[in-house]
C-alpha cells in the first residue's frame, strides 16, 4: 500500500518506504473495507505455502503476511520478513511477541538481502513491487533469486488495471492508480526471465485490482 512514503532511510534503499506504521493497519483496513485479512489469506494461499517451507517476504510492513505464512510452515519451517522502515519492523516485531508468533523480522532493503544464497523456499513479495523505480528491480529479482533454494518459488501481487467498474471504483484502486503503470506488472515476466527464473505464469487473485506472477528458479 502506498501512503506517507518517502524516498531513502539513511541511504538504505531507493525504493519508496512508507512511515506512520502505528497507523497503517488501520489505514489499510479502511481503504480494503473490511477485506485486509481476506487479501493477505488469499496471497499465502497463491503462494502454496506447506509445512517445512523457508519463507521471506520482502516489504513485509507489519508483519501480517508473515506471520500467516509461519501459521503454514509450522515448527520445522522458519519464515523471515524484512523492510526498509525501522518503524514497520518495530511493529511487526511487537505483534510477534504478543502472539507468541516466531518470525525473523529484520530492517534490509530487497536489492540488498541480508541472508546466504539457497535460504528461502519461497519468497512473497505483496504489493511492493510499485514502490521500486524500474531501475531497481533487476537488482531487486537478482538478490531474490540469490536467496532461493534450487526450485524455489517467487510470487508477486500488485496492482493491475481492473477491467470491471466494480474494481475502478475501489477505495483502494483510487488511491492507487496512479501508480500502476509504474509497477509494470506486464512487464514482470522478462525480468524474471532476466533474473534467472522459469515456469513464469500469472494467477487469478480473485480480486480486479491485483494481479499475481510465479514463477520458479530456473535449471
Amino acid at each position: 500500500m502506498q501512503a506517507h512514503t518517502s524516498g531513502t532511510h539513511s541511504g538504505i534503499t531507493t525504493g519508496k518506504m512508507i512511515h506512520r506504521a502505528g497507523l497503517y493497519d488501520l489505514f489499510v483496513a479502511l481503504l480494503t473495507v473490511g477485506r485486509a485479512g481476506a487479501l493477505r489469506d488469499r496471497t499465502i494461499e497463491l503462494a502454496g505455502i506447506a509445512p517445512s517451507d523457508d519463507v521471506l517476504e520482502v516489504g513485509c510492513g507489519t508483519g501480517e503476511i508473515a506471520m500467516r505464512a509461519k501459521a503454514h510452515t509450522g515448527a520445522t519451517g522458519a519464515v523471515a520478513g524484512i523492510d526498509p522502515a525501522p518503524e514497520m519492523i518495530g511493529v511487526a516485531r511487537q505483534k510477534a511477541a504478543q502472539a507468541g508468533v516466531d518470525v525473523d523480522y529484520r530492517v534490509a532493503a530487497v536489492e540488498a538481502l541480508p541472508f546466504r544464497d539457497a535460504t528461502f523456499d519461497v519468497v512473497v513479495s505483496s504489493l511492493m513491487l510499485h514502490h521500486l523505480p524500474e531501475d531497481l528491480k533487476p537488482r531487486a529479482l537478482a538478490e531474490i533469486r540469490r536467496v532461493l533454494k534450487p526450485d524455489g518459488r517467487l510470487v508477486v501481487v500488485d496492482f493491475k488495471q481492473p477491467t470491471s467498474r466494480l474494481g475502478r471504483l475501489a477505495p483502494v484502486w483510487l488511491l492507487h492508480r496512479s501508480v500502476e503503470e509504474h509497477s509494470s506488472l506486464h512487464k514482470l515476466p522478462a525480468l524474471m526471465t532476466a533474473a534467472g527464473f522459469s515456469s513464469i505464469e500469472s494467477r487469478d487473485t480473485g480480486v480486479a485490482y491485483l494481479g499475481c506472477v510465479h514463477a520458479r528458479v530456473g535449471r
